[in-house]
């Protein structure tokens, strides 16, 4: 029987080694004391390398995380996943976003008996997509497309199309709205021309409050501009075709229940990203993360990129009690990431409750941020050399350069790796202003290149960590129904800013409705 992760014989084991000795482990000793620890503590994963060596902790803590994980069943939950078991216990459904990037007709073992037939349907529907995004892309008349989405309809595929501008048809333009703030909307369709634009229209349910709305500005907009045929001028991403066609959209492409929003950039809401860099980049993102759901499906647990992270994020939290982790891609077309990052990891494991439904007595997902290296470094980076709160920052590197600029990757590359070092290293000051305290941990991603295939194993292996972490602290890291009462709430009070009626709304709400609907 699998125990959560406090209930395992380790967990007391994890808080004494740290009492003893994890609390004060000083990164410049322990490398001045293992002349393996680089060598222990770096592996290449598909795609990806990473050195976790300045991060605090030894390989009898990493050994104690590994015997922790296995005591809690993290195989046996991982099994499941792939196999198409309903671990969204809230919702009754699978969780198989690693199915819409493996290969047609590929069997695995433990496969459950829908898996062969829902590969089928999910290859019938990634081949019209990409052909329709082949269409497109050859259609010269197609200058402009714009996704209306939100969410996971909006942070992946966004991230994605700029992470791989290189590869990018450059005869379309991409645009990407997603607040329902008519500001953002407005300010896209200056630019364009109706004629010559095509709207994408991404919301599994086709009832998202904000997409709808901007479906339906941007659906007005088309007509009193002079726009003709909106089948051709606008598609669906939705599994709602019957309220797509009530718009007069006719083309659709749908996906299934068991693709989170957040984990549905590989299915038809990838479309955008197929329109900039092709069918054949398309399969090489699914090809990438294929490699690494492999990776985590078959490596054993001590080789284990995923796990490996997973298990850190889980011994920071709960033993050093960090509360966040920041994001620093050393690359301007990983700008995105941080953003995609933060709703892939917080709005899985930002949980208060277990499986069970109960509080739980430990804290689950850190607070993630972050913004494109070198200029972080101008921003916060001061915080994380000298700051109160230690901060673990995870570097993301790519060795090879797709610009021809001299002297720029050079200086890049050096940045990253002087910071990971310096927050590493420290300097003691002359007096307290200029003293760096040092041994603050950090973590270091390196692509060899940042490619279709590259971008789709690192997205991969961030969401398979996600999984370890909420797989150890017992929580449904695919349902997120935190995010309902606010949308709920604002139906409400949408209707109140029209009538004024401030009738059973505390002090504050009503005092501010008031304020919003009269200026004073």
């Amino acid at each position: 029987m699998s125990l959560r992760c406090d209930q395992t014989p380790q967990w007391p084991q994890l808080q004494a080694a740290f009492s003893a000795h994890g609390s004060r482990l000083d990164l410049r000793e322990a490398f001045a004391s293992d002349a393996q620890r680089f060598r222990h503590f770096s592996q290449q994963a598909p795609q990806v390398f990473a050195d976790l060596s300045k991060n605090l902790w030894d390989a009898d803590t990493e050994a104690l995380l590994l015997d922790m994980a296995r005591a809690c069943g993290l195989p046996q939950h991982r099994d499941a996943m792939f196999a198409g078991q309903p671990i969204n216990s809230t919702e009754g459904r699978a969780v198989l976003h690693t199915l819409l990037r493996r290969p047609r007709g590929l069997a695995l073992p433990g496969d459950g008996p829908d898996i062969a037939q829902n590969l089928a349907e999910v290859h019938t529907t990634l081949d019209a997509m990409l052909a329709y995004a082949d269409a497109v892309r050859a259609d010269s008349s197609i200058t402009d497309v714009v996704n209306i989405g939100i969410g996971g309809s909006d942070l992946g595929p966004h991230m994605a199309v700029l992470a791989l501008e290189q590869f990018r048809d450059q005869g379309k333009r991409l645009h990407f709205v997603s607040n329902v703030d008519g500001h953002e909307l407005h300010t896209v369709l200056q630019s364009l021309k109706a004629r010559s634009t095509l709207f994408l229209i991404a919301s599994k349910t086709f009832t998202t409050a904000e997409t709808m709305t901007n479906a339906r500005s941007a659906l007005a907009w088309f007509a009193a501009e002079g726009g003709q045929d909106v089948g051709r001028h606008f598609a669906a991403l939705t599994t709602n075709v019957e309220a797509a066609k009530a718009l007069g959209i006719t083309t659709t492409f749908g996906f299934w229940d068991w693709v989170g929003g957040r984990y549905s950039l590989w299915s038809a809401i990838g479309l955008p990203i197929a329109v900039a860099i092709g069918s054949a980049g398309f399969r090489d993102l699914l090809a990438g993360a294929h490699a690494m759901d492999e990776h985590f499906r078959t490596a054993p647990l001590a080789q284990n990129l995923p796990v490996r992270l997973g298990l850190l994020d889980v011994w920071y939290r709960n033993f050093h009690g960090f509360t966040s982790r920041c994001i620093a891609p050393y690359h301007a077309a990983l700008r995105r990431l941080s953003a995609y990052l933060q709703q892939l990891e917080m709005e899985s494991n930002g949980k208060r409750v277990g499986l069970d439904g109960q509080p739980l007595a430990y804290a689950t997902s850190p607070v993630l941020w972050g913004e494109p290296g070198t200029n972080g470094q101008h921003a916060f980076f001061q915080m994380l050399h000298q700051g109160t709160d230690v901060v673990p920052l995870e570097l993301i590197a790519v060795r090879q350069p797709t610009h021809p600029l001299e002297g720029h990757h050079n200086k890049l590359l050096a940045n990253a790796l002087a910071q990971a070092q310096a927050l590493m290293v420290g300097k003691k000051g002359e007096d307290g202003h200029r003293h760096f305290p040092g041994n603050r941990p950090s973590t270091f991603l390196l692509l060899d290149e940042l490619s279709p295939a590259s971008l789709g194993a690192l997205i991969a292996l961030q969401e398979h960590r996600v999984f370890v972490s909420g797989s150890l602290w017992r929580i449904n890291s695919f349902d997120q129904w935190g995010v309902e009462l606010g949308k709920v709430l604002a139906k409400d009070i949408e209707a109140r800013l029209d009538s004024g009626d401030a009738a059973g709304l505390d002090g504050s709400t009503a005092g501010l409705l008031e304020r919003l609907r009269t200026g004073h």
